[in-house]
């Protein structure tokens, strides 16, 4: 049963209950691969149900619009306070609804339409926006993409340093939705002063791994840090924007009221919680194990013969080539997830196919972390993964794997849902 229970909302809508737990089964039964994707605590869970989403607070604490807001100033101004103590930083912004409105409030911010940007192009592991074609980003902007090598999968900086001198973007974005490897901050922050750029650093999916120093902060490096805060940092679907004090006001602007109206205060508050969580001394092992788990999946992985863009992973993102496996990316998820892994198909560096039919599968290890699965378990992994690959078309074998994997996974407790006795 769902924690916290669901009491009411069964007796108001018995379908959208059902499916509410439906969805909760799912996730406790199979191998959450997806690298964006988590579990919350049962407190961030309560919060992110509470009174506070009956209230509407436009502007910031202290200056609103609408009267009413003795909890609510509060509210935001200890997850701002957690933020800012957590990552480093001498200020934090906790209202934006996601992280692309958030990546557009820099924008907003910092740039007029036609002004260039530079950011690391979509297939080689950027995000929609970084500046890429299809986003408002890259129709509204000038883009210059940079990319990865085509014989080691990683970013090579002199060739980064070179083109930011002869472009000379206003903002310089690093960072991205599919980098298995460790970034650079303090080269990025040097080729960014070169360029008279400003140094923007996307670390949604790695803000957890940040947070419990598994992986180094672009804090003193980067004059404005995105993020999303769910992912590794274990919160809600929401984000901030975090800067130096210098920016502050012009990115406050950016988001209210430049990009939106009232923030979500329910939101917000689950913000707060997660960053307590984030603060306690646990979670530093939870994010070094997140690491341990992902470098031992890709070691098992390589052994059966799979080929991982970069050769391995310093975070938690894994990014598999399927080219030598002959099978695209998308028949091979659809089979994983028949077969009870859930991942994606992902496009890889350099890929040959169409980004719908790509050649790649992305996957992480932050979930089956919060779930209990250690290093030792990472070879079972793999071993399911290549059976499923294997087994694509083949529904008996899919069926026997995916049950197989629900009864593994009944043995690991799930955050916010049991089954019932």
């Amino acid at each position: 049963m769902h924690q916290p229970a669901l009491t009411h909302l069964h007796a108001a809508d018995p379908d959208l209950a059902a499916l509410v737990e439906g969805e909760a089964a799912r996730q406790h039964a199979k191998l959450r691969l997806i690298a964006s994707e988590n579990y919350v605590s049962p407190a961030v869970l309560e919060a992110t149900g509470s009174v506070l989403t009956n209230k509407y607070s436009e502007g910031y604490a202290g200056r609103r619009y609408y009267e009413g807001q003795q909890f609510v100033d509060p509210v935001e101004t200890l997850a701002a306070e957690r933020a800012r103590n957590l990552f480093g930083v001498e200020h934090a912004n906790v209202q934006p609804y996601s992280g692309s409105p958030a990546n557009l409030a820099v924008y907003l911010a910092f740039l007029r339409p036609g002004d260039t940007v530079m950011g690391m192009a979509l297939p080689m592991g950027g995000h929609l926006t970084h500046g890429w074609s299809v986003s408002a980003t890259g129709r509204w902007f000038t883009p210059v993409r940079y990319g990865v090598r085509a014989d080691t999968g990683r970013v090579d900086l002199d060739e980064v340093r070179d083109l930011a001198l002869k472009e000379r973007p206003k903002i310089i974005f690093c960072g991205g939705t599919a980098i298995p490897r460790t970034i650079d901050y303090p080269a990025f922050a040097e080729i960014a002063r070169e360029a008279g750029a400003v140094l923007v650093a996307d670390i949604a999916h790695l803000a957890g791994l940040i947070a419990g120093g598994a992986h180094p902060s672009p804090a003193g490096h980067a004059d404005v840090i995105t993020t999303t805060t769910h992912k590794t940092l274990r919160g809600p679907r929401g984000a901030m924007i975090m800067s130096t004090a210098e920016h502050a006001a012009a990115l406050d602007k950016a988001v209210f009221p430049g990009l939106q109206g009232g923030p979500h205060n329910h939101t917000t508050a689950a913000i707060a919680v997660a960053l307590k969580e984030a603060a306690a001394p646990d979670f530093a092992d939870y994010a070094r194990r997140v690491v341990a788990n992902a470098r031992a999946l890709a070691a098992a992985l390589l052994e059966r013969g799979f080929d991982l863009v970069s050769g391995g992973t310093d975070n938690h993102l894994i990014l598999i080539d399927l080219t030598n496996r002959g099978v695209a990316g998308k028949p091979a998820a659809q089979a994983l997830d028949a077969a009870g892994v859930e991942l994606n198909h992902n496009t890889v560096p350099f890929d040959p196919r169409k980004p719908f039919d790509p050649s790649g599968l992305r996957l992480g290890t932050a979930a089956i972390t919060t779930r209990g699965l250690t290093g030792s378990d990472m070879p079972r992994v793999a071993g399911w993964i290549d059976e499923a690959v294997k087994a694509h078309g083949d529904e008996a074998a899919l069926a026997r794997i995916a049950a197989e994997i629900a009864a593994f996974m009944a043995a690991h407790p799930m955050p916010g849902w049991a089954p019932a006795p």
